[in-house]
């Protein structure tokens, strides 16, 4: 067969210096070109904090802004619109400057206050956490009080707390929970609507186990302790009697009517009374001072400054009047819960108000903030929420 005639035998090429710069490898944190010999060890170098000097964003290589078999010794154009991002992200250098990642992050206007008022109800948010801040029942709580002596020094005997919705009980239940998780105790809750006799039998093992075994003690909170009928209540007996469990109840029936009389004799029963409208005025202003709302008096102008802190993540200014919290103070009847509740549906009542009437007018109309009268106060209310007793109790 036909065989190909060999082909001449070229001489060996002499590398150039374009060859020589082929071989260099560039280093996609500093962009300079190096033998790849010392890459390894330019990269550890450069990967330090403060190893390399990022150069400018619009000089970093993007991954699928460069073309195949382009040189990365001259910058690469980017075609318009072609994804890509930064090889290395570190610090200040890749993609997005700081100022870009700080813009994104920023919540959109009107949000902070609204935010404030969404999720849990105002009045489980602003629970005090000390009997410093506990306000109201000076009768029971005041200073020098046998009940105060006995909280302050974690001498905590079994208590049945008796009182109309609104007063108290609970949070000073939630207090108690926290002083004396600081010093060692458990505090276990449990609502008497919920619970079942086998859910008390389990705490008061536990609580067995924890006295035998680590000489700690437990303290056992029943919520709406009427509910439990008398047999449950039974329950509670020898253990009270031992110190097995420290029981604080808590009802708004007379629990000489609803709690067994051998349970009554092993608890102190504390009465505590409505709130007063100086009490309920206190609160009140915590709750505007927390929200960051300001209070106009009967001389102030709307879009004045007035106490209170203004709102800086809000939109709008929200005012409120002190007549108006004045009246909310009387209309709750001494109960806080729906005093707070009231406040908070007629502020995010204004505020969704607020919200459709800006985007009806020009910015600089909005500017004045947002206002909260009497009539959007008896307004959230609907009626004067007055506690009565058909029983006459």
């Amino acid at each position: 067969g036909l065989r190909a005639a060999p082909l001449p035998a070229q001489p060996p090429m002499e590398p150039t210096e374009g060859a020589e710069e082929e071989r260099l490898v560039q280093c996609p944190v500093c962009l300079r070109e190096l033998p790849p010999a010392d890459i390894n060890p330019h990269l550890d170098f450069c990967l330090q904090p403060g190893g390399a000097q990022v150069e400018p964003a619009s000089k970093r290589p993007r991954l699928a802004a460069w073309p195949p078999g382009s040189r990365a010794g001259g910058q690469p154009e980017e075609a318009a619109g072609s994804p890509g991002f930064s090889l290395f992200h570190k610090g200040t250098g890749g993609g997005q400057s700081g100022a870009g990642r700080a813009g994104a992050a920023v919540q959109p206007c009107g949000e902070g206050l609204a935010q404030k008022l969404q999720g849990k109800p105002l009045a489980d948010r602003l629970r005090p956490d000390t009997l410093r801040d506990y306000v109201g029942q000076e009768r029971v709580l005041g200073e020098q009080t046998l009940l105060r002596s006995l909280l302050e020094a974690q001498e905590i005997p079994s208590l049945i707390l008796w009182g109309p919705p609104g007063c108290g009980k609970t949070t000073l239940a939630h207090i108690i929970a926290n002083s004396s998780k600081k010093n060692g105790m458990r505090f276990v809750t449990l609502s008497a609507t919920s619970a079942k006799t086998n859910d008390v039998r389990d705490v008061i093992s536990q609580a067995q186990n924890e006295k035998r075994l680590f000489k700690r003690k437990t303290i056992l909170f029943i919520d709406e302790i009427h509910r439990f009928n008398k047999s449950q209540q039974d329950t509670f007996l020898p253990h009270v009697e031992c110190g097995t469990v420290t029981l604080i109840g808590a009802t708004t029936e007379n629990p000489s009517f609803q709690v067994n009389a051998a349970l009554l004799s092993r608890c102190r029963v504390i009465v505590l009374e409505k709130l007063s409208v100086e009490a309920m005025e206190a609160i009140l202003m915590r709750a505007v001072r927390s929200l960051g709302l300001q209070v106009l008096g009967q001389g102030d102008q709307h879009g004045t400054s007035a106490t209170g802190s203004s709102s800086k993540n809000s939109e709008f200014l929200v005012y409120i009047e002190e007549k108006a919290l004045t009246t909310l103070a009387y209309l709750c009847d001494g109960d806080a819960r729906t005093g707070l509740n009231g406040l908070q549906l007629a502020v995010q009542a204004r505020l969704a108000a607020g919200r459709t009437t800006a985007l009806n007018t020009t910015k600089g109309a909005a500017a004045d903030g947002i206002l909260v009268t009497e009539e959007h106060i008896k307004e959230g209310l609907q009626r004067s929420h007055i506690l009565y007793d058909r029983a006459g109790e």
